[in-house]
């Protein structure tokens, strides 16, 4: 995979997690909650994670749960975050 898919997957999977946990990314940017340079932190974050395929099962398990993203998510303390807010 070169780097721009990886990239693009890796947003895409940073988007589905916000989701999976009630965060809808572009409504907390509109709110000021969240940068576009925090949004691209988080997906070069995400690109060093390990278990991608891990992640993309549990967003493709359950709609809004609600519960958190994964302990194991470079960006959960982000999403966390995010979530109290929203």
């Amino acid at each position: 995979m070169d780097r721009l898919e990886k990239i693009k997957r890796h947003a895409a999977l940073f988007d589905d997690m916000a989701t999976h946990v009630g965060v809808d990314l572009q409504e907390a940017a509109i709110r000021g909650a969240i940068d576009c340079d925090e949004i691209s932190n988080a997906v070069v974050r995400c690109t060093g994670c390990l278990q991608p395929a891990r992640c993309s099962l549990r967003v493709k398990s359950a709609a809004t749960d609600g519960t958190g993203a994964p302990i194991y998510c470079r960006n959960a303390d982000l999403l966390h975050r995010l979530q109290a807010l929203m």
